[in-house]
């Protein structure tokens, strides 16, 4: 599929480039979304029934082949939803973070090739702020300032997110204010994972985007960022957050949890954060 030119493709290319999200190809207005040969259409994982069923299998099968015992079915569906909430999200924060150019992608306009890492979007239209080179492009909605930039973001990843967290609501035994504390951590984790990727200051600068972006109060999502520091075994800074939900995996290898698990005490964050830091 030929990407379009678009105002986006150079912000997808950094993202592709350090190996954290998928391949994204921005398709025009009129070409149509990529299906079979290993493609989903986000649409049809939302409406749920047997596209989510071939989308969960995946997920059940890797979990029995890595760690040798099958996960509950609500936490096959937990480590389903991560899996796609995570590079659908980073469609959307990376090019803000990046270019301060907002994409709304409803699930009609998006395809999902999970084993080959690969999405194909055709964007619905763009917020950006006065002066940027692209508001006088087809599409573009020229918005005031930074804080109502902010508020496209929320309002694009709410738009893309919400019919799929409906469709893995039910399997994962989980409903409104659960699934938002999962979607919040995907927006969160996803753009602090991939800032420090970048490279320089681009994680600091991240973090306090993210806590401008999510201060906390900002329906649907639950809580703020959540960052806080903690000190390391040399008196160095060890930055963590406070995730507001749990992937359950636990579950699966108890011995064995995230560094930002609500689970998880400072001590053992720190010891996780520093043994990373060393290997």
């Amino acid at each position: 599929m030929p990407a379009a030119a678009s105002p986006l493709s150079v912000a997808y290319a950094r993202l592709a480039g350090t190996g954290a999200g998928p391949a994204v190809t921005v398709l025009g207005p009129a070409d149509p979304l990529p299906r079979g040969d290993g493609w989903l259409t986000t649409a049809g994982l939302a409406r749920g029934g047997c596209e989510l069923d071939a989308f969960l299998a995946w997920d059940e099968a890797q979990v029995l082949r890595d760690h040798g015992r099958p996960a509950r079915p609500d936490v096959v569906a937990g480590f389903g939803l991560h899996r796609y909430a995570w590079p659908a999200s980073l469609l959307i924060t990376v090019p803000w973070f990046l270019h301060r150019r907002v994409p709304r992608l409803p699930v009609t306009h998006v395809s999902y090739d999970r084993v080959a890492g690969r999405m194909a979007v055709r964007p619905a239209s763009f917020a950006c702020l006065p002066g940027d080179p692209a508001a006088a492009l087809p599409g573009a909605v020229v918005v005031d300032d930074e804080e109502a930039l902010r508020a496209e973001v929320r309002a694009a990843v709410a738009e893309h997110l919400e019919p799929v967290l409906a469709a893995f609501g039910p399997r994962m035994r989980r409903r409104g204010r659960a699934l938002w504390g999962m979607a919040t951590d995907e927006v969160v984790e996803g753009l602090w994972y991939v800032a420090r990727l970048l490279g320089g200051t681009e994680e600091a600068r991240a973090v306090r985007e993210l806590e401008l972006l999510l201060p906390g109060a900002t329906r649907p999502y639950v809580g703020a960022a959540a960052f806080r520091v903690l000190t390391g075994p040399a008196g160095e800074p060890l930055p963590t957050r406070d995730r507001a939900s749990c992937c359950m995996f636990y579950t699966v290898r108890p011995e064995d949890t995230c560094a930002t698990c609500p689970r998880s005490c400072d001590s053992d964050r720190v010891a996780k954060s520093t043994a990373g830091a060393a290997a």
